[in-house]
């Protein structure tokens, strides 16, 4: 009976078949950068780590920069919960957080999420170019510590000693990022969850939150709209917006919630496969559209297969054409390729399923036939259970001069002993229209 796990991933992973492609290659890069660098930390009986920048949190180029150079993000900063401290030091959680109920630690609570500009170099290295720290209406650096939501959950931030942190509705955890033309950013952000129009030099324009939830946003020193779906502000915990992609005519942007929604309950997130995808008109962020990925079963995740269906996530996602996009799904520890594309599927926005009165609500929907809803088509287009060399946490992608794939990890800021280590993908049938 051993044998059967293994077996039902192998048909699983063979139902959806990648289309033809060439020999795929793949070049690692690595950087010895100071900015880079973030120093140490440590707790009293434990062990000492080493952190550095977690730049790939998302990635993106402009039509005109350099063929192999590209815009980058950090998310929030080096952070784990009290749960974590075990593996993170060696020693018991309680050393740390006490009590503290629903504690993540923030062991350099001032970082502020960044944008990266880095260039991969013919010697397999990396250089960061330009840092933008984000900042506020008044020019100050926004940290990554939590929101004050009332509308959706959060947690209570500590500093290293165990020291309650203030939450701030200036705070970011940005996710993805989209280089404008114009030289402006779109980036998503998880804990709104959020969408944030941010100007060429770093500063916040403009935060997009779910409708309803604005008053948990009253003390934030940029401007902030309830532009997005209400329903948003039910995403799970740190299971928010960490995808955004403009398509390459720049008339439409796409994200996709990372799990679905936590609708009604924690039970329907950790059970459905019904994750929602938006897409947005980039100069008002008005929804122009909505429709229904599924994600893969978790048995079809060879290096790391698991029982539970809240263990894939989107993390990332690309325009390939008008209609078209590239979507990351990923484990802990392996990340697949999807190609998907809207037409023929149903758009269910402004209909009963944005309701949160529907009941069984989307998310609890286990025939979609049923429901007369046709999701999005897929269609495999890398796995990097057939590469080895690909780092895990893949969560940035991005085309280069060549039409060749980036793709860049968020190193958790070093705090397992990551590094970020960006790669490039040669010879796949991964391919975009060419930019308006």
């Amino acid at each position: 009976m051993a044998f059967r796990p293994a077996l039902a991933a192998l048909l699983l992973s063979a139902a959806i078949l990648p289309a033809a492609q060439a020999a795929e290659t793949l070049t690692s890069y690595t950087s010895t950068d100071p900015k880079l660098a973030l120093g140490s930390i440590s707790v009293p009986g434990g062990k000492t780590r080493e952190l550095n920048v977690g730049i790939g949190s998302g990635a993106g180029r402009r039509a005109g920069d350099p063929a192999m150079t590209f815009w980058t993000i950090s998310d929030r900063g080096a952070n784990f919960t009290c749960g974590d401290v075990k593996d993170v030091f060696g020693v018991d959680g309680k050393t740390i957080c006490g009590d503290v109920k629903g504690g993540r630690i923030y062991p350099q609570p001032d970082y502020s999420p960044s944008i990266y500009r880095i260039t991969l170099k013919d010697d397999h290295s990396f250089t960061v170019d330009t840092v933008l720290p984000l900042r506020d209406g008044a020019g100050k650096p926004v940290t990554g510590l939590l929101n004050p939501l009332t509308h959706a959950s959060t947690e209570q931030p500590l500093d290293l000693s165990g020291k309650k942190l203030e939450q701030s509705a200036d705070a970011v955890d940005a996710e993805s990022i989209v280089p404008m033309a114009d030289g402006t950013f779109w980036v998503s952000e998880e804990n709104g969850p959020s969408l944030l129009h941010v100007a060429a030099d770093g500063k916040i324009l403009r935060r997009v939150v779910p409708q309803g939830t604005e008053g948990d946003f009253k003390a934030a020193h940029y401007p902030v709209d309830g532009g997005l779906p209400a329903i948003l502000a039910k995403r799970f915990l740190n299971r928010g917006l960490e995808s955004l992609a403009i398509t390459p005519d720049g008339k439409r942007l796409a994200t996709i919630i990372q799990n679905p929604l936590a609708n009604p309950d924690a039970d329907a997130y950790k059970a459905s496969k019904n994750a929602r995808l938006w897409t947005l008109d980039p100069a008002t962020l008005a929804v122009t559209g909505e429709y229904i990925y599924t994600l893969d079963d978790p048995q079809s995740f060879r290096l790391d297969p698991s029982d539970k269906q809240n263990s894939p996530r989107i993390s990332e996602m690309m325009g390939l054409g008008a209609d078209r996009f590239l979507v990351l799904e990923r484990t802990d520890g392996t990340t697949k390729l999807y190609e998907v594309t809207l037409a023929g599927a149903t758009d269910i926005h402004g209909t009963a399923w944005d309701d949160l009165k529907t009941a069984p609500s989307l998310e609890q929907s286990k025939d979609l036939a049923a429901a007369k809803i046709v999701p999005l088509t897929k269609v495999l287009r890398f796995d990097s259970a057939d590469h080895p060399e690909v780092p895990v946490k893949i969560e940035g992608l991005a085309l280069t001069g060549d039409g060749s794939l980036l793709m860049i990890n968020d190193s958790d800021f070093g705090i397992t002993g990551e590094t970020t280590r960006p790669v490039v993908l040669k010879g796949s049938a991964i391919a975009a229209d060419p930019a308006s």
